[in-house]
């Protein structure tokens, strides 16, 4: 069983929400202590042709969130309305599902797994029903969830703090899904340079509207000729604008 110890972050997960669609991507290092690293996928993705687009990310301890995204896949398109995403009405009723699953198994758990460590775990649930626009959701370890809306664009889970500054600055409602991925990777380079909990491959998602299509997925590794120079390119750019900027004043100056 793997958990993680009390208060490490185990992941770094980021949704974007876009007019023309959604970015989502993940990492995929788990560890339970800097000696126990290992690699599991963090985004499961649920999909009908031509009708939905489901996908579920996950952060917190492995077991748990496995449990979850498990049982609800099994339950995909068995007609058991409390469980079966196939037959969700709408992504807000999918949410509610791994709130509630997720609820269950913590419930279920927590006296077994407490002394090894945290029993919980968060989730992103992005994506789209026929119907209805592509949303993004946040649902938290107690069960409970947030939407992502037009005024905060983005969600996190996991190692958040790292990759936010760049998302502050640089997203709006006109950043194109290209131009988003592109902030979704320079927003993992800062969280894994800082944190050596979070790491490749990366799972990217861009989710282009009313497509249900997830052809766009990609998995980035370490060595990735993109993701080399794009961390070596944002790394340049950086050092030569702070040699651009002034430096403070000296006390005598001021």
């Amino acid at each position: 069983m793997l958990t993680r110890k009390r208060g490490a972050s185990m992941t770094y997960c980021l949704g974007i929400l876009l007019p023309t669609g959604l970015v989502l991507a993940a990492d995929s290092r788990s560890n339970a202590g800097v000696d126990q690293i290992a690699l599991a996928r963090k985004m499961a993705l649920i999909t009908v042709p031509g009708d939905r687009v489901i996908a579920i990310l996950s952060a917190g301890n492995l077991a748990t969130t496995q449990s979850v995204v498990s049982q609800l896949r099994h339950a995909a398109g068995s007609g058991d309305a409390e469980w079966d995403v196939h037959a969700a009405r709408n992504l807000f009723d999918v949410a509610a599902m791994v709130g509630t699953k997720l609820r269950e198994v913590v419930d279920r758990d927590t006296r077994y797994v407490q002394s090894y460590g945290d029993p919980t775990g968060s989730f992103l649930v992005g994506g789209q029903i026929s119907g209805e626009e592509p949303r993004l959701f946040q649902v938290y370890s107690a069960g409970n969830f947030i939407e992502a809306s037009s005024r905060s664009r983005f969600l996190q889970i996991g190692e958040t703090k790292y990759g936010k500054p760049i998302l502050d600055r640089v997203l709006d409602h006109q950043t194109s899904l290209d131009e988003a991925a592109k902030l979704a990777m320079l927003s993992f380079d800062a969280t894994i340079r800082s944190n050596l909990s979070v790491g490749p491959p990366i799972d990217l998602l861009r989710y282009q509207i009313d497509s249900f299509s997830v052809a766009n997925l990609q998995t980035v590794v370490d060595g990735d000729p993109y993701w080399t120079s794009l961390k070596r390119g944002y790394a340049e750019g950086l050092s030569s604008l702070v040699d651009t900027l002034p430096c403070p004043p000296s006390a005598t100056e001021a």
